[in-house]
């Protein structure tokens, strides 16, 4: 084994004859597949004294050589803010993310994020992207509340972040919705990506569609609002909140996809009022299951509904 820093040197043997180069030092490295394909790119690992690239096949007398780069510190800094713990283990943990706390540093952003939460609150935290902070596998929108899952080692991010592009975890949100939904379920099948001027905002019309499929199914209807339960398949950014939109039914309390109008229409006014204070759009990561990344226990967990859309819902439920 080889320590962080440490220079090493591998001879290409016999039985090593043919393999790729990636591959190759998988099996001589203590380093996570994304570490190994990290390192040929930054020129950290050699072959024969040169650069190569990861596909590249050994062949035998060859001499692979490079340094362990030591792990970078954080330039985020850990900050005591309120965030719920859900579950702790030596890879992983599981939150509730508080509604208007954005995932991660960006731009001039440096505090107040759910990463300046988690350096504080994780102590054995390893290297994730070569880098010591908290592994985010997956985001919620800054107005969006509930339960994520966050990597604490190398090995486990890459191990969740494969099962979402594998489409392995599942995901249920718990949304507000403008407008009576007759319809008791539905799926909404639609590409998205960048609006053509808007960059911020995501759209139908746009130069690059991606795929992108949202079930969805009611559960209560109130005057002007209804309650529903929203699965997403695929996990575009703001695919749920841009999804309900394009069928009429755009996410209440939305600041980007809603037009004013939709809470003009509200007649009731302390519903109304509830909405104005919520200050964020009415979505609520509910529950999220995936296998552990370690053990491979299918693992479920849930963040019961914010504060906010409680006591909406009890004013709607009230009429």
């Amino acid at each position: 084994m080889t320590d962080p820093g440490e220079a090493f040197t591998f001879p290409v043997l016999k039985e090593d004859h043919g393999k790729r180069l990636d591959l190759f030092l998988a099996e001589h490295l203590p380093l996570s597949r994304s570490q190994i394909q990290r390192l040929i790119r930054e020129k950290t690992v050699l072959l024969n004294n040169a650069g190569a690239k990861g596909g590249l096949k050994v062949k035998q007398g060859d001499k692979v050589s490079g340094v362990i780069p030591a792990l970078k510190e954080s330039a985020v800094l850990p900050e005591d803010l309120p965030v719920t713990f859900i579950y702790e283990d030596d890879d992983l943990v599981v939150v509730d993310k508080p509604s208007g706390m954005t995932v991660h540093p960006a731009g001039s952003m440096r505090s107040g994020t759910l990463v300046n939460a988690l350096l504080f609150r994780l102590r054995d935290l390893t290297g994730v992207g070569g880098v010591l902070r908290p592994g985010i596998v997956h985001r919620l929108d800054k107005g969006t509340s509930g339960v994520m899952v966050v990597a604490k080692n190398d090995c486990a991010h890459e191990a969740l972040v494969q099962q979402f592009q594998q489409r392995e975890v599942h995901k249920l949100y718990l949304a507000l919705v403008y407008g009576r939904m007759e319809q008791g379920e539905g799926v909404i099948t639609a590409p998205l990506g960048r609006h053509p001027i808007d960059r911020k905002k995501f759209s139908l019309r746009t130069r690059h569609p991606r795929e992108a499929e949202t079930r969805w199914r009611v559960r209560e209807r109130f005057a002007g609002i209804t309650s529903v339960e929203v699965a997403p398949k695929t996990g575009r950014t703001h695919q749920i909140r841009v999804h309900m939109s394009a069928i009429g039914h755009p996410l209440v309390g939305d600041p980007v996809y809603t037009k004013a109008r939709r809470l003009a229409q509200i007649e009731d006014p302390v519903v109304r009022q509830r909405i104005k204070a919520m200050g964020r759009q009415a979505l609520h990561a509910f529950r999220i299951s995936f296998r552990h990344p370690v053990t491979g226990k299918v693992m479920e967990f849930t963040a019961p509904l914010a504060a906010d859309m409680e006591a909406l819902l009890e004013v709607l439920r009230g009429q």
